[in-house]
């Protein structure tokens, strides 16, 4: 769909979609590079010559180095993944002989060893560097911020991602018929409301 325009014509920036497409990292040996990423499982895109690019699984932007992209000195960079689970995110990580971090948690006076006691989203996290030492953080979250995904919008990227979301359902809607006292023959409705609302960060059906 067209961008609405104003009476002279000009398109309004709001209604112009700018989908985050490439994040450009710098790195001082490529092909060192290239064999981290490619360890992590991430996908090796097609490229021009001189530019590498990952994309890692479940994510629609993708990660690009090359000799010539930046100028920026080697392990500057800092971006942030997103998991929902951050404790099977690091065992993976470990097991393709990445040091990952222990599991830590935002307190109220700064990390804090372990997951977050309540689960919350955005707390708990862990942390990796590649090569040359540009940093990510992989932090867990299953609710988004009020706002931060429309819900006409809310999507599942991966096959882990829908079965995290669909256990999470279940458990919560075992949780909503032990409060009614029976059992609930529209479940598949509830399960698809209870998804939406938590990933768009709506107030989750009781």
């Amino acid at each position: 769909m067209s961008p609405r325009t104003d009476a002279s014509g000009t398109p309004n920036i709001r209604d112009v979609d700018l989908k985050l497409e490439v994040v450009v990292i710098p790195v001082s040996d490529v092909d060192r590079a290239k064999e981290f990423y490619g360890r992590l499982g991430w996908r090796l895109d097609k490229t021009p010559p001189g530019v590498v690019q990952f994309t890692p699984q479940g994510s629609d932007c993708s990660v690009q180095f090359g000799p010539n992209l930046m100028s920026a000195a080697p392990g500057s960079a800092k971006a942030y993944l997103v998991v929902s689970d951050v404790e099977v995110a690091r065992k993976a990580l470990v097991a393709a002989g990445v040091e990952a971090s222990e599991v830590f948690h935002i307190g109220p006076e700064g990390p804090v060893n372990g997951v977050d006691p309540e689960r919350r989203s955005y707390f708990s996290r862990t942390t990796f560097s590649d090569p040359d030492g540009n940093n990510w953080l992989v932090q867990e979250v299953t609710t988004r911020l009020p706002g931060r995904i429309e819900a006409a919008a809310t999507s599942f990227t991966s096959v882990s991602d829908l079965a995290g979301a669909l256990r999470r359902a279940a458990a919560a809607h075992g949780e909503h018929e032990k409060r009614t006292g029976q059992e609930d023959p529209n479940w598949p409705d509830w399960y698809a409301e209870y998804m939406v609302s938590e990933q768009s960060g709506a107030e989750l059906p009781q």
